[in-house]
């Protein structure tokens, strides 16, 4: 799924004149001398600036250099340009970056508008319904999640049927039970309906506001965002993810894509290489149950190649943290023997250390069993997918230990 948040692209699309959707106004800057500029362009001397990074919580992080906060009111063109020079280039840390960070590119430069009142409200797909649904809070400005903990009855959720739209009717109840003042009724009612046109022209799985704010001069606004796209739309809404900016995405994620591999690093130790989502999501929670845990989600799709296997294995392998690696795939479409073959070349020339326990189920099974047996490397054929679990997990709590003395290890299915 493509994401696009707290962005310049975010602003221009909701503020184009086929939307017309209340944002303030701001532009973007790569460099302090561009920072100063577009200060200079924004009328008044109270404005805000924000890192570009995707994800949350910035105002409470911290870069890499030391400086404090992702968001920070400035009063300046000047005070924007230093700001700027202390987040461009360095890495943004929040509580959803993790230590790694993202690297902040650039910056977004807007005025400062002062809330009345602040709201939460979002277009989403909904599962149980199988269609759009829009869910809106009182409370914005704040974790929905924490909303929703502490006080559900603030949520409010209404399902939208796709052949008609969200109807004035609809949009003027949400606007009311959210609590707009009367004289913004109106402009509420029509925020509402053309998020949820961009939510269906743009084929987007989420478009959130938060906060959407009724502000001191009457204005209905969308402070800040957080938009998802369908990837399956990619070929129809090319000027969408035209924006895409992969380095605010893992490299490696972002490289297996590239390959046709659908990759998630997780916190784990146990690589994991699965073809089907399905298998991978058992895989790892059999993984779970017996202890262990998983290093990565990796689904390698229904054509488990040699080459789609090298291209798996050089992802699970650069996670330093990995100490064994759990192959199972269902040979369906790819027979068992052929995706042996593949493994055993693969783990002959990257001259692999770590154990790999494959357990390789379906056509010509038998074969792929034998092969690996007599291979003389490192894998372990397993045809029990619970003994196969307890196994990779053994085989790591092994290595680890042996990591941290700082001594070889020899593995046999019996250690």
């Amino acid at each position: 799924m493509f994401k696009l948040a707290r962005s310049r692209q975010f602003a221009s699309a909701l503020r184009a004149a086929k939307y017309g959707i209340g944002v303030p106004k701001g532009s973007v800057a790569h460099n302090a001398k561009e920072a100063q500029e577009v200060a200079k362009s924004i009328k008044g001397d109270d404005m805000v600036i924000k890192a570009q990074v995707l994800a949350g919580g910035r105002g409470k992080g911290h870069f890499d250099n030391g400086f404090k906060g992702g968001v920070r009111v400035v009063y300046s063109p000047r005070e924007a340009s230093i700001l700027a020079e202390q987040m461009i280039g360095h890495k943004l840390i929040t509580k959803q970056t993790g230590e790694r960070g993202r690297i902040c590119n650039s910056v977004y430069i807007v005025e400062r508008k002062f809330a009345r009142r602040e709201f939460y409200l979002a277009v989403l797909m909904d599962r149980v319904s199988q269609g759009p649904v829009i869910v809106a809070s009182s409370q914005g400005g704040m974790d929905i999640e924490t909303v929703a903990k502490e006080n559900p009855d603030a949520i409010i959720t209404t399902q939208v049927d796709i052949h008609k739209g969200v109807t004035d009717e609809m949009a003027r109840d949400i606007a009311t039970k959210l609590g707009f003042s009367e004289q913004c009724i109106d402009d509420a009612v029509s925020t509402i309906q053309k998020l949820y046109k961009v939510f269906m022209e743009k084929d987007a799985t989420q478009i959130e506001i938060n906060p959407l704010s009724e502000t001191s001069e009457h204005e209905v606004l969308c402070m800040d965002a957080k938009l998802n796209f369908d990837d399956n739309a990619e070929f129809r809404q090319s000027d969408v993810f035209e924006w895409r900016d992969k380095s605010q995405e893992d490299a490696d994620e972002v490289k297996a894509a590239e390959s046709g591999l659908n990759f998630i690093k997780l916190d784990g130790d146990i690589g994991c290489l699965v073809n089907g989502a399905g298998l991978a999501m058992a895989t790892m929670d059999i993984i779970k149950l017996n202890g262990g845990a998983p290093a990565n989600f990796l689904d390698v799709g229904g054509g488990a190649t040699p080459k789609a296997i090298k291209q798996a294995f050089d992802l699970i392998t650069s996670d330093p943290k990995v100490t064994a690696i759990f192959v199972n795939i269902f040979g369906g479409i790819v027979r068992c023997d052929d995706i042996a073959k593949g493994l055993i070349s693969v783990v002959e020339s990257m001259n692999l250390r770590t154990p790999v326990i494959a357990r390789l189920q379906g056509t010509n099974m038998e074969a792929a069993h034998k092969l690996i047996n007599e291979s003389g490397l490192k894998i372990f054929s397993i045809d029990d997918l619970q003994s196969a679990a307890e196994k990779s997990v053994q085989f790591s709590k092994v290595v680890k230990m042996a990591r941290d003395i700082d001594v070889g290890v020899e593995f046999t299915l019996g250690i």
